[in-house]
């Protein structure tokens, strides 16, 4: 069972930067695709960015230029780097991975909350 765990969430000023970690533990997440998701409140669990065990990357379009996902395998780590943040980034941010060849395997973190203000 692998156990993903956020941090770096917190309050920034509207066009400063942060950086999410999601640390996974318990299993390799070499052979998984790995997501950042966030929730605003009052709205729907939206994707921000994924990375594949290959490598392949896919932006939101709010995210698209601003966010950079990246992944250590070996470090069983992935980040989400946030720049020029502003208060529509606002929401709780949860990483995920996902197993697609069978048996699928699907894991969430706990979340971290990042707010900015304005």
């Amino acid at each position: 069972q692998v156990q993903l765990v956020e941090s770096g969430g917190g309050l920034v000023q509207a066009g400063g930067s942060l950086t999410l970690s999601c640390a996974a533990s318990g299993g390799s997440l070499s052979s998984f695709t790995t997501y950042w998701y966030r929730q605003a409140p009052g709205k729907q669990r939206e994707l921000v960015a994924s990375i594949t065990s290959g490598g392949t990357i896919n932006y939101s379009n709010s995210a698209e230029g601003r966010f950079t996902i990246s992944r250590h395998n070996a470090k069983n780590t992935m980040w989400l780097q946030m720049n020029s943040l502003t208060s529509e980034d606002t929401a709780v941010y949860y990483c995920r991975a996902r197993r697609h060849y069978t048996p699928v395997l699907d894991y969430w973190g706990q979340g971290t909350q990042v707010t900015v203000s304005s």
